[in-house]
């Protein structure tokens, strides 16, 4: 009686079993045949099954489903991004149960390579099937012009293949034209780790993140830095790292990086600029106005160049105006006439840089004001009326109030 009860007990649990297997294969039939509703609750039912539920290929098969279900929703909107985000889920599950092992069994069908363009029916609907449907959601997006979902089906397929360079970089630069800082900055983190990859690019976004919204110098040096390592003669980083250097009020650093720099790109007018800046703070009046000029022969167009040139002979006039007037009577006397022509002299060479900057900014008003007051000062009385007519259609009849 008892082998009975056994035997019945036994037919049952395989009867069970049975059940359930069959369940697990509707649910296949209905995925094949495209009917996914009816193939999600079949898979449910059978993922929750003692049986069923600890097999990976069930879970492989749910995350096929889901897969589908995914490349099925042409709505492609927040709802379309969390069924593919449970499908990666279901695969990472399936991998797992497996065994985490990509050579064997359910693990191999997790990362077989996919097919796009071939018959739905060839296609291995695996993890790479998804990542591939994601991508081309994130261009549909990208190409009607819905950056914020672009980026999440980039940022999805990103999360499958952290060496997919193409998917990294545009979701970080589509991040980074949103906003989304720190989500660029973990796409371009998986672009740098990519070893063959051409990072130059990815290295200037990188800093002016760092630098911009970050406010973190330190992080940007130590980028650069690294960077120099694998770019060494790039002009660009080196203009980065005098900023830097500059920024962190590392002088000396950053005069031995631009004597360095400028012996590779000597008519660099930004590291000339930065070079004559370094000397000005340092008290080398004339070194500085030499760079300045310099940079402003090298790029005629560079308007810090023209503006620093004619500030800088403003303020060698200034000094002239400040020693006339601490000399006593008797020097005051003998050298007034030819220190002031000196002055005046400045004045006048400031004038060509000043209105280059003008030319290249029409509407600075500050440097107007300049402008009127060197030629007040030269008692050139056409060009003061000149710049005051501008500056009161700009500013208004007070606008020296204003200023």
């Amino acid at each position: 009686m008892k082998k009975l009860i056994l035997s019945m007990a036994l037919i049952g649990a395989t009867t069970l079993a049975f059940g359930q297997k069959k369940v697990v294969r509707s649910a296949e039939k209905n995925f094949k045949s495209g009917d996914l509703a009816a193939a999600m609750t079949d898979i449910e039912a059978a993922s929750s099954d003692p049986e069923t539920g600890s097999d990976p290929a069930t879970y492989l098969l749910k995350a096929q489903i889901e897969t589908k279900m995914f490349g099925s929703d042409s709505s492609n909107t927040a709802s379309t991004v969390e069924t593919g985000h449970d499908a990666l889920s279901t695969y990472f599950k399936a991998f797992e149960m497996a065994g985490s092992n990509k050579e064997d069994g359910v693990g191999e069908e997790v990362y077989t390579d996919d097919m796009p363009g071939v018959p739905d029916n060839l296609r291995p609907y695996s993890i790479y099937t998804l990542k591939n449907i994601a991508f081309d959601k994130a261009l549909e997006r990208y190409n009607d012009d819905d950056q914020e979902m672009a980026y999440e089906f980039f940022d999805l397929a990103g999360e499958i293949d952290l060496t997919d360079t193409t998917v990294h970089y545009n979701a970080g630069f589509i991040a980074n034209e949103l906003g989304k800082y720190e989500e660029a900055k973990k796409h371009f983190g998986y672009l740098l780790d990519v070893e063959e990859y051409n990072k130059l690019t990815v290295y200037y976004l990188m800093v002016q993140i760092l630098t911009g919204e970050d406010k973190n110098p330190e992080a940007a040096y130590d980028l650069i830095m690294a960077a120099k390592e694998d770019y060494p003669d790039d002009k660009i980083l080196a203009e980065y790292e005098i900023q830097l250097l500059l920024q962190l009020n590392k002088m000396d650093e950053a005069m031995a990086s631009i004597e360095e720099a400028l012996k590779n790109d000597p008519d660099n007018a930004g590291i000339l600029l930065r070079s004559g800046y370094l000397k000005e703070q340092a008290g080398d009046m004339d070194g500085a106005l030499e760079d300045y000029k310099k940079s402003v022969v090298a790029d005629p167009e560079f308007y810090d160049g023209n503006y620093y040139t004619g500030a800088l002979l403003l303020e060698k006039s200034r000094e002239i105006v400040v020693e006339l007037g601490a000399l006593s009577d008797e020097e005051w006397e003998k050298r007034s006439e030819s220190m002031n022509k000196e002055s005046n002299s400045y004045y006048e060479e400031s004038i060509p840089y000043f209105e280059k900057a003008l030319e290249i900014r029409p509407d600075n008003t500050d440097i107007m004001a300049i402008l009127y007051q060197v030629n007040m000062r030269l008692k050139n009385e056409a060009e003061m009326e000149k710049y005051n007519k501008m500056l009161i259609e700009l500013k208004g009849t007070n606008w020296q109030e204003n200023m």
